[in-house]
């Protein structure tokens, strides 16, 4: 027992408790070898050859103050200077200098360009697995990362204006200077398509381009109109949806005019966002701004419609990069707090709802790493092609949409410190809404599906021979799939409003059945059974932590342990 005086000496500094029980900040650990499921689905999809490459980025975005450029980026978020002091139009956005070194580290590793300059077999795979595991350290950077990924098929279709950029897009350096795009090595790419009265809509947008000089293909036009809204506006060019005599067409539309002037691309404001903090997203006006044709007039969504599929394949792993960077901290914090007489990660409840959050996860990864691999075969494999056509849209709608959820389930493993603005797990959260509804919200999503099997009704024929490449692997799947596929045959395309009625469910079924199949046929037993007895055996999607019993919860979950290395 402490004396008068040892107490009071204790409370005179201002102690009252001894601080215990609590966890730890999750760093120090490698995010690719500590992850299962990652790890076998680059081995899996022929990234097999990149392990050394992803397991140093691993390393490196582990690191105590590499996470911690997430926490900066976000806590200080760009500013807008339409004008400088001196009253000239600059239209430059300052961002914190974390959000510069993620772009750095991003861009020097090759997430915008490698498939591009490296185009072997898994190259989409290895590309993927980095940019996941970079979104888990900080998700709003990778929007311009994306664009600029995303854009290089559509430069292409214009070889002229591709020869002006392509080569400074590829280029693994970063160059944040608002200066001509003449004097920068690297550049970055955004894209515009959005507008105030159209939304997803883009025959409606309203922004008139009109030739500078002759009309046609790679020839200049005059922009005059808005965007609702523009991502990433310091980047150095823009591939901008607008309208001509002919409907709506492409246009690559720089920030500086090739005689070093600066283009006609007035930025308004920021957009005051709730999650993707770090990322400027903005409202702009074309005064008479001006860009190259892309592709033909009217066949603008033709021409951008790869760039929009590529960014759609990033949404989908960056969602479940951010599950996985939830469910990482959460067993990280249940492994160290103590209630009831027993740590957190030894209790039946939670270890239910742990596993149950790693099955989602699982379920996620497996899909969004098949897709890459399409993507690395779609030009010279045509089954690869019509997969990646319809998955890419039913994946994006389905892990998109389960994010939020998850996000939020994780930050209940937590308790109250889980909403404290200090941790990762709001961030986590607000970022996990994004997604769902940039490059397409979920009903653009289901239609989508529902246009690629009415214009081409191969693309559905590939994804059910995905599908029964798994027949025989488990009986509640196979049951499944023979329901799945009774739908299929009663689509009626002349009952339009019945099937877009149904999208969602048909869809939803669609996500469940292809993560199912790719667990069944490559994850271990314990896994797959889980998913299929807790997803597929019952009616609907219950709360997470109601997984059937008798499941290895233990198994599953050490499988995403941070603390465990996989490799």
């Amino acid at each position: 027992m402490k004396t008068a005086k040892e107490l009071h000496t204790t409370a005179s500094i201002g102690e009252t408790h001894r601080v215990h029980n609590v966890a730890s900040e999750l760093h120090s650990y490698n995010l690719f070898t500590t992850d299962a499921a990652l790890l076998e689905g680059v081995k899996r999809e022929g990234g097999e050859w990149g392990l050394g490459e992803i397991s140093a980025f691993g390393d490196k975005c582990g690191k105590p103050e590499y996470l911690e450029l997430g926490f900066l980026a976000n806590k200080y978020t760009p500013e807008l200077d339409t004008h400088d002091r001196f009253g000239n139009r600059v239209d430059a956005v300052r961002y914190h200098g974390a959000y510069h070194e993620l772009m750095k580290s991003a861009l020097e590793e090759g997430l915008h360009s490698q498939p591009w300059t490296n185009p072997r077999e898994g190259a989409h795979v290895v590309r993927g697995a980095k940019a996941f595991i970079q979104s888990q350290v900080e998700a709003g950077h990778g929007c311009p990362v994306t664009m600029t990924f995303a854009s290089i098929p559509s430069f292409r279709l214009q070889p002229e204006v591709a020869a002006i950029f392509e080569s400074k897009i590829l280029n693994r350096g970063y160059d944040p200077r608002n200066v001509p795009f003449d004097e920068k090595l690297s550049l970055t790419v955004g894209m515009g398509m959005t507008e105030k009265q159209g939304g997803s809509d883009v025959r409606a947008n309203s922004t008139q381009a009109t030739p500078v000089n002759q009309p046609g293909a790679g020839q200049m036009y005059s922009l005059v109109g808005h965007k609702w809204f523009l991502s990433a506006p310091m980047c150095d060019v823009f591939l901008i949806l607008a309208q001509t005599d002919a409907g709506v067409s492409c246009f690559a539309v720089p920030r500086w005019l090739p005689d070093g002037t600066k283009n006609a691309l007035n930025v308004i404001r920021l957009k005051d966002k709730m999650g993707n903090k770090s990322n400027a997203s903005s409202e702009v006006e074309f005064r008479g701004a001006q860009g190259w044709l892309i592709g033909e007039e009217g066949r603008g969504v033709p021409t951008i419609i790869e760039m929009v599929s590529l960014t759609r394949f990033d949404c989908m792993g960056a969602s479940a990069g951010l599950m996985r960077a939830g469910l990482a901290n959460a067993i990280h914090h249940c492994k160290q707090r103590g209630a009831f007489g027993a740590k957190l990660i030894d209790q039946p409840l939670m270890q239910n709802v742990l596993a149950d959050l790693q099955l989602e996860y699982e379920g996620a990864m497996a899909f969004s790493m098949r897709m890459a691999r399409a993507l690395d075969l779609k030009d010279t494999d045509e089954h690869e092609a019509n997969l990646a056509r319809l998955a890419t849209a039913v994946g994006k709608y389905w892990i998109c949409k389960r994010a939020p959820q998850h996000s939020y389930e994780i930050m209940e493993c937590i308790g109250g410190s889980g909403v404290m603005e200090n941790s990762i797990y709001p961030r986590l959260f607000r970022e996990s809404v994004i997604n769902p509804i940039w490059e397409g919200s979920g009903n653009v999503q289901c239609l989508d599906v529902l246009r690629a099997i009415g214009k081409t009704p191969a693309v559905l024929m590939a994804f059910n021979a995905e599908l029964n490449k798994a027949r025989g692997g488990n009986s509640i799947l196979d049951t499944y799939l023979d329901a799945l596929n009774k739908q299929f045959m009663q689509l009626n395309p002349t009952d339009m409003h019945g099937l877009q009625y149904s999208a969602r469910t048909m869809v939803d079924q669609m996500a469940l059945a292809f993560e199912a199949s790719l667990l069944v046929r490559h994850a271990p037993s314990e896994v797959s059974e889980a998913f299929c007895s807790s997803r597929l055996a019952t009616q609907g999607i219950h709360n997470y932590g109601a997984l059937p019993k008798g499941m290895a919860v233990k198994t599953i979950i050490e499988r995403a342990d941070p603390g465990i290395e996989k490799m």
